[in-house]
């Protein structure tokens, strides 16, 4: 025990306990002299019985002394043990200088350790630590720091590199010392006014010298991959590459000091569908180095061949770890191989790089091998499970597996014509591929025995049923405008000479109530031509710059009141809705009818939403509707909390003449019409809809920028003409005699000079012997020989600044743009009433107070 004494480390200053113990004993036995003085010196007046009470209890406590000392419940302290106590000795034998101070900087507490360092000592005193690196610039900063910590009582640590250490150059020495110092507050000690905190100071060059070589090591061995004859690169399950050496980045195109990890995917530097080979792993979580043959992509999108030595493990829980791919340059050719590893490579590469899936299957028709595309084609990534022994039936739907299942079979007994398999896929989406088997014969330890080829038929099988959906629309709407046309002239006639009756025989006439039915079963008839027309999209638009919710809400007093009090009506609209450009009469009938029909379908009440949006071409890419290409949208939404339509429905709700209510409550026209307006818009119309739930039928219009000086415009009220008179000289244009019949009637019967022209040559004619005199032109569009803007052509050489109205129950698509473009030509549509045609004389002529000659 003495050599281990003479060993143990001593403290060079140890003031952590002062010499209170030594006082409170010095106290005690004062207070016992003066009590023994008093005793003595008033004896003869404390009672006996006192005193010996007195000294029975000093008895008492004096044995209890001894047995708490025998059973060392109270012990002596020595010197010895307390400078040996435990905690003590933690800090006294630390292998670095430690120093217990008060804030201020008042050491209390020095170990032997702290005195080694060189400057510890001043005259024999032990220095604070902030006085240690008084002399060294360099640490000057990170002092400091230290310093605001201690007074803080924050914990604090900093590196500090000296040259030469504390000695300086002075010692001789050149090279870097380092050292780690830290401060951190002490708990509260007993005899201690103070809080206390405690500095280290510790000599860490050899660790740093240690962590120095290590990052020379890994410099050199980062510069040798680097520079490696070899391409390498990493990449992460979602593959991003992580890391690529220069030898890659040179081949690629790639400047390596730009690179940053995750900023370059796999499918940037792999051609086509060879990303998905590379991510994938075993099943079994086996690392496995693969050998492929494939093209990578340069930063200039040329490609060049190499062979990837590539692994991809599977963790623990079943996610795929990060890959590590070796690539070898196969651009030097083959003349040093032999053919058939030549050929074996060349495969390799097509393989991998047919626009179409491949597959081999087992006897039990599970997969063995795939190429590139398949993942792609089959919507399978790999990365939450390999694709290796997965059943080909769990790839398609139950529809399919049994056509698939007789065609394998017929595959394993190598028959040489099988049918090629139409199936759908599992994966989310509608996916349609075609399938072509073929058996493989059985050779070596081979298990292929199937060979499997997948077209990717999704696209071709949309545009095909789009195509037949168009064509069927197409026919339907050809007939539908066809008749509508030749209809308009019929009820023109009817309308017009009713008007013209009507003007003979007063409300008190019996015939004026018959004549009244036959001018409004007419009136109903022209509403079905002009939803025909609509949805053969062959009526004459006039679009205009509109703001949709500004109309919208100007509809709702009307939809209200269409809809009935059972039923709420809630308009939402998206803030800064962009301008659309459509014809504002069209547009309100597309919203009349879908809220009509919504209201059709909750018989109990619900509510119907109008919501406006807009769409920019980024979401709309992200929308899987067919024909509808990405761009800036208006999006008008009406929703329903109706019956909802089942699928079959669904397909037909848009063919005329379909309706779903009961006979006579329906035409069948409705929402064809509005198919037909928002096609002739040039928008799109998709109706969504869940049975027990609702519909909504979501109308994309396109974003109109409106040219300088262009404005939006509001729905104009019409002018109200009460004097229809007038003295003018109009030239009417109308192949149909009925027709042309009673306009000229009309016309005269106001006071106009008509002149008569049965088509665009006669009214060439007419022109040349009235020598150009008139001021209006009223022709209709389509004609035998020269139509409407045929002759209007002819006569504009003459009269550049004529008026024009052009009148049609029906006009080609050419002419109707050409209408729609001209804004000097006025429009009226047939079927047209007596008033109707007057009043639009009216208002064109007197448009600008002009002769025209």
């Amino acid at each position: 025990m003495p050599a281990e004494e003479d060993n143990y480390p001593s403290p060079l200053v140890s003031r952590s306990r002062p010499m209170s113990g030594l006082w409170r004993v010095v106290a005690l036995a004062a207070a016992f002299i003066i009590l023994a003085v008093a005793v003595s010196t008033l004896g003869d007046y404390i009672p006996a019985d006192a005193i010996l009470i007195f000294v029975g209890l000093l008895a008492v406590v004096g044995v209890f002394c001894l047995f708490a000392l025998t059973a060392g419940i109270i012990r002596f302290a020595s010197t010895v043990e307390e400078g040996q106590s435990l905690s003590r000795a933690v800090v006294d034998s630390l292998s670095f200088g430690a120093v217990v101070s008060d804030r201020d900087g008042k050491i209390s507490y020095v170990n032997a350790q702290y005195g080694e360092l060189a400057g510890g000592m001043a005259d024999g005193v032990p220095v604070g630590v902030p006085r240690l690196f008084a002399g060294q610039p360099e640490a000057s900063e990170a002092v400091y720091r230290l310093s605001r910590a201690a007074r803080d009582g924050r914990p604090a640590t900093e590196d500090i590199r000296l040259i030469g250490g504390l000695g300086g150059s002075l010692g001789g020495g050149s090279k870097p010392v380092w050292y780690r110092v830290a401060v951190r507050a002490l708990p509260e000690v007993e005899g201690n006014d103070k809080p206390l905190v405690l500095w280290s100071v510790e000599d860490i060059t050899r660790d740093r010298e240690r962590q120095d070589n290590a990052f020379l090591e890994l410099q050199r061995a980062i510069d040798y991959l680097d520079h490696a004859p070899a391409g390498f690169f990493s990449a992460d399950q979602q593959g991003r590459v992580q890391y690529l050496n220069s030898t890659l980045a040179d081949w690629l195109g790639y400047d390596l000091a730009e690179f940053e990890a995750g900023t370059v995917r796999l499918g940037d530097i792999v051609r086509g569908d060879g990303a998905s080979l590379l991510m994938r792993g075993r099943a079994d979580g086996e690392i496995r180095t693969e050998i492929i043959d494939i093209d990578l992509v340069k930063a200039n999108g040329t490609s060049i061949p190499v062979r990837l030595l590539h692994r991809a493990a599977r963790l623990a829980d079943g996610e795929l770890g990060e890959t590590r791919t070796l690539v070898l340059d196969r651009r030097g050719g083959v003349e040093s191989e032999e053919a058939l590893r030549a050929s074996e490579i060349r495969f390799s590469r097509f393989f991998n790089e047919t626009p179409f899936a491949i597959a081999t299957l087992d006897q039990d028709g599970r997969i063995i091998r795939t190429n590139a595309p398949f993942g792609r084609i089959f919507g399978w990534s790999g990365t939450s499970r390999p694709l290796d022994r997965v059943a080909m039936t769990e790839l398609l739907t139950d529809a399919s597996r049994e056509r698939f299942a007789s065609a394998f079979e017929a595959a394993l007994q190598n028959k040489s014509e099988i049918e090629p398999v139409d199936a759908q896929l599992t994966r989310d989406g509608d996916h349609a591929v075609r399938l072509y088997i073929s058996g493989s014969e059985e050779g070596g330890e081979s298990p292929e025995r199937a060979n499997v080829y997948a077209l990717d038929m999704t696209e071709q099988r949309k545009l095909e049923a789009q195509f037949a959906q168009g064509q069927k629309m197409q026919a339907v709407g050809q007939l539908a405008g066809g008749v509508a046309h030749d209809f308009n002239n019929v009820l023109t006639a009817i309308i017009g000479f009713s008007d013209l009756l009507l003007l003979k025989h007063k409300p008190g006439d019996p015939s004026f109530q018959d004549l009244m039915s036959i001018k409004q079963s007419a009136n109903r008839a022209a509403g079905l031509t002009r939803q025909l027309l609509a949805f053969s999209r062959r009526q004459t638009l006039r679009p205009q710059v509109l703001e949709i919710p500004t109309h919208i809400d100007d509809l709702t007093v009307l939809l209200k009141r269409l809809i009935g009090e059972q039923i709420v009506l809630k308009v939402d609209h998206g803030s800064q809705i962009w301008p659309v450009k459509a014809d504002l009469v069209q547009l309100e009938q597309v919203v009349v009818n879908l809220v009509v029909n919504a209201r059709d379908a909750m018989p109990n009440g619900g509510s119907i939403t109008l919501r406006t949006r807009n769409v920019d071409a980024a979401e709309a890419a992200q929308f899987s509707y067919t024909g509808m290409p990405p761009a800036d949208y208006v999006l008008l939404e009406v929703e329903d909390t109706g019956t909802g339509m089942p699928a079959e429905i669904m397909e037909k709700i848009f063919e005329p003449f379909f309706s779903t209510k009961e006979l006579g409550k329906g035409t069948g026209l409705g929402l064809s019409t509005v198919y037909g307006i928002i096609k002739q818009t040039g928008g799109f119309i998709y109706p969504e809809s869940e049975v027990g739930r609702g519909t909504v039928f979501r109308i994309f219009l396109p974003r109109h920028v409106p040219a300088e000086g262009e404005v939006t415009s509001k729905a104009a009220a019409a002018t109200v003409v009460k004097d229809l008179t007038g003295h003018e000289r109009i030239l009417l244009v109308e192949d149909e005699d009925n027709v042309r019949a009673f306009s000229a009637r009309a016309l005269r019967a106001t006071g106009y000079e008509v002149f008569e022209a049965d088509s665009g040559e006669e009214a060439l004619y007419v022109l040349e012997d009235i020598g150009g005199q008139i001021d209006l032109m009223v022709s209709d569009v389509v004609m035998p020989e020269m139509d409407g803007p045929a002759l209007l052509l002819k006569v504009r050489e003459k009269l550049p600044n004529l008026k024009v109205i052009f009148v049609s129950g029906y006009a080609e698509e050419s002419v109707r743009q050409d209408i729609a473009d001209d804004r000097s030509v006025e429009f009226l549509a047939k079927p047209y009433s007596l008033d109707q045609i007057n009043s639009k004389v009216k208002e064109v002529l007197g448009k600008g107070a002009q002769t025209i000659q």
